[in-house]
């Protein structure tokens, strides 16, 4: 995929959500796209470079990543509830936040990733990483805040 000098700031939830959608179809890629706050439900990213791409507090339930690549992608506080990041690269993500009920991560790749520990023990984390089994929130306890 190849950034095409694609500017996806400012834009509303619809115009953001079609510009991804035309972006994904042409196959370029979403590196460093502002995206913070789209409502971007059910949208298959499988494959698409995400790098830096800013998704923070995003709806991104039903979404999939297979294979997609996001490194260093800002993701704090967005909804991935359901979402499927078999595969995906999240090396160095901000996941912190973020709610990821339903959500599966076989063979994800989470070096130096912020995950939100406070929701989901990183032994459940790993364990999805290893079994693709969906992650579930942890019940009461401090895990239950929110920003």
């Amino acid at each position: 995929m190849t950034n095409q000098g694609l500017d996806f700031g400012a834009a509303t939830d619809t115009f953001s959500r079609k510009r991804v959608l035309d972006a994904i179809r042409r196959r370029r890629s979403l590196a460093s796209a502002d995206l913070r706050g789209a409502d971007l439900a059910g949208v298959c990213f499988d494959g698409v470079d995400l790098t830096d791409a800013k998704l923070a507090e995003a709806n991104l339930r039903g979404c999939t990543f297979r294979g997609a690549d996001l490194r260093r992608a800002s993701l704090w506080a967005a909804d991935l509830t359901d979402a499927v990041l078999d595969g995906a690269n999240l090396e160095d993500a901000d996941l912190d936040f973020a709610t990821l009920d339903g959500a599966t991560l076989r063979d994800a790749r989470l070096r130096r990733a912020i995950l939100p520990t406070q929701d989901y023990p990183l032994d459940a984390i790993q364990e999805a990483t290893r079994s693709g089994a969906p992650l579930r929130r942890r019940r009461g306890g401090p895990g239950s805040r929110r920003p």
